[in-house]
């Protein structure tokens, strides 16, 4: 038997009907969307109507294919399904992640489920937590489900830790609670441990747990940390060996394997050696500076190749999130080598709020967008200028997303940088009700139109905007519905209503990322030669 899954549409609920349903849709001359709940769009796509995916069984015998969740209205993960179902190894049993919440979806929460082979109603087996569970993993002897949880509404990047379910007791067991790292990409490896990957001060590595003492002593025992360098993503697991893709500043994703207990790592693939061969390259630098409340802040540095490391153009790249983080990763759509390439000294800070640093460091920010990130970068660049390796009359600021939101914020606070970048940026908190995804809001803005406008104004850019001098690049996709484009209108045109300079870049055809590859290479184009204009 082979199960997969296939969307359904809501009283459509054969094959045959959802495809005469895509059909009637297609062919009719009324395009009108409707929707009366909270959530109706995500990321660049409206889901109000969209079809509900379903969980199929094939038989391979007989070619009978039998849907096991008949009529069930959940929402599985909308940006990617992989890694979120697991089947029993006795083949009785599947586990899946959906949100747990029905229509109009005020709040928004991931359960974990289980459901016969048979088919039948879904049961909810995470209702103890109060935000999402993911991941459900079976252990080879059948008596474990294995999930992640999140315990904070409203505080996505809370950390994930590792939850054990007893299947014959239904008891729930918190294995990783005192632990400070948000678990991710876990799998058994064997009936008695477990390797999973977890953030750790820019790196993303790769830890194992021993499962046996962890469910007989919850909470007391911690992952091993076995791999650490580089950026590792996604596991599989053969005996004693772990397979996975790493990355780092240096060369894009390539598979690698290595032991359970971390040795023996070796590269498994060469896709893009054909690329990397020759290409002159930036060393990076891992540096600590004092920022805000004091504390000690990560930044990355690039220097360019061959140029002496003294008086350069700097750009700060400027992460997303804000709970993201700059790792020692490749990155194609923000690569910090390409910025190298251009003569530029690039610094990457890993701000208050970026995660990989432990739940309180992340969360700090909440409600405070523009505070302690902003004094970081402060501090950052009286680091770089201090230490000679700035040039303080050639630098600038470029970010994405929170990033684009900061360098906002940054123009309503200094003019020491001659030009920012602007990407899909939030300019206006308020204007963020018109996102894909409300719920939670007012908990990291800072306030409600409704409620406490007075928060919500204080770190909103668009109520500073008289502060704005600084020459400004402002670019968006129309199809963002996760930070709408009309912000990137409302910057350009406060910008231009004071006869100030900026550039708009719209592209009509992409959303939060620019993924086309001729649009990339415009993008790159329209970015590099705004800093060269002004640096």
């Amino acid at each position: 038997r082979v199960a997969f899954l296939s969307p359904l549409y809501a009283g459509h609920w054969t094959v045959d009907a959802a495809a005469a349903e895509v059909k009637r849709r297609k062919d009719s001359k009324v395009k009108a969307r409707t929707s009366e709940n909270r959530f109706y769009r995500f990321w660049d796509r409206w889901i109000s109507e969209d079809p509900f995916q379903h969980i199929f069984v094939l038989d391979v015998d007989s070619g009978q294919t039998t849907d096991l969740t008949p009529e069930l209205q959940r929402l599985f993960p909308l940006m990617d399904v992989s890694g979120s179902w697991d089947i029993s190894p006795d083949g009785r049993e599947i586990a899946f992640t959906a949100e747990r919440n029905n229509p109009p979806y005020h709040e928004l929460t991931a359960g974990v489920f289980t459901l016969p082979i048979t088919g039948g109603t879904p049961k909810l087996i995470s209702e103890w937590t109060t935000s999402n569970a993911s991941r459900p993993r079976y252990s080879p002897d059948g008596k474990w489900l294995v999930h992640g949880a999140q315990v904070e509404l409203g505080f996505y990047a809370d950390k994930t830790r590792l939850i054990a379910y007893e299947r014959a007791s239904e008891k729930h067991l918190v294995l990783t609670e005192p632990w400070d790292h948000s678990a991710e990409g876990w799998e058994f490896a064997g009936a008695d441990k477990l390797a999973l990957i977890a953030e750790d001060k820019g790196v993303n590595a790769i830890y194992t747990l021993d499962f046996t003492r962890a469910v007989n002593s919850p909470g007391e025992v911690e992952p091993e940390q076995v791999a650490r360098g580089g950026w590792y993503t996604g596991l599989a697991i053969s005996g004693e060996t772990i397979f996975t893709t790493r990355q780092h500043h240096r060369n894009p994703p390539e598979v690698y394997s290595l032991k359970l207990d971390g040795s023996g790592e070796q590269r498994r693939s060469e896709f893009t050696k054909p690329l990397m061969d020759g290409v002159r390259l930036a060393e990076p630098e891992e540096h600590y500076f004092e920022g805000a409340d004091g504390d000690r802040v990560q930044m990355w540095l690039l220097y360019p190749p061959g140029l002496e490391h003294r008086n350069l153009p700097l750009v700060h790249l400027i992460h997303g999130g804000p709970h993201g983080a700059f790792g020692d990763q490749w990155h194609w759509r923000w690569c910090a080598q390409s910025f190298a390439a251009e003569g530029y000294l690039v610094a990457m800070v890993n701000f208050h709020g970026s995660t990989g640093w432990g739940n309180e460091f992340a969360r700090c920010i909440m409600a405070e967008w523009g505070k302690k990130p902003y004094e970081d970068i402060s501090a950052a660049t009286d680091y770089l200028v201090e230490k000679g390796l700035a040039d303080p009359d050639r630098m600038a600021c470029a970010g994405g997303s929170y990033g684009g939101y900061m360098t906002c914020w940054i123009a309503t606070q200094t003019d020491r940088y001659k030009c920012l970048v602007n990407h899909a940026g939030v300019s206006d908190l308020q204007a963020q009700y018109a996102r894909d995804v409300t719920p939670g809001r007012e908990k990291a803005l800072g306030g409600e139109p409704w409620g406490d406008q007075a928060g919500l104004d204080r770190y909103n850019p668009i109520r500073h905007s008289k502060g704005y001098k600084t020459p400004m690049l402002v670019i968006h996709g129309e199809q963002d519905f996760r930070v709408p484009y009309t912000q990137a209108l409302e910057t350009y045109n406060a910008y231009h209503a004071q006869k100030l300079d900026a550039r708009l870049v719209v592209y009509p055809d992409e959303n939060h990322w620019i993924l086309k590859p001729q649009n990339s290479l415009h993008w790159y184009g329209e970015v590099f030669s705004w800093l060269k204009r002004w640096l």
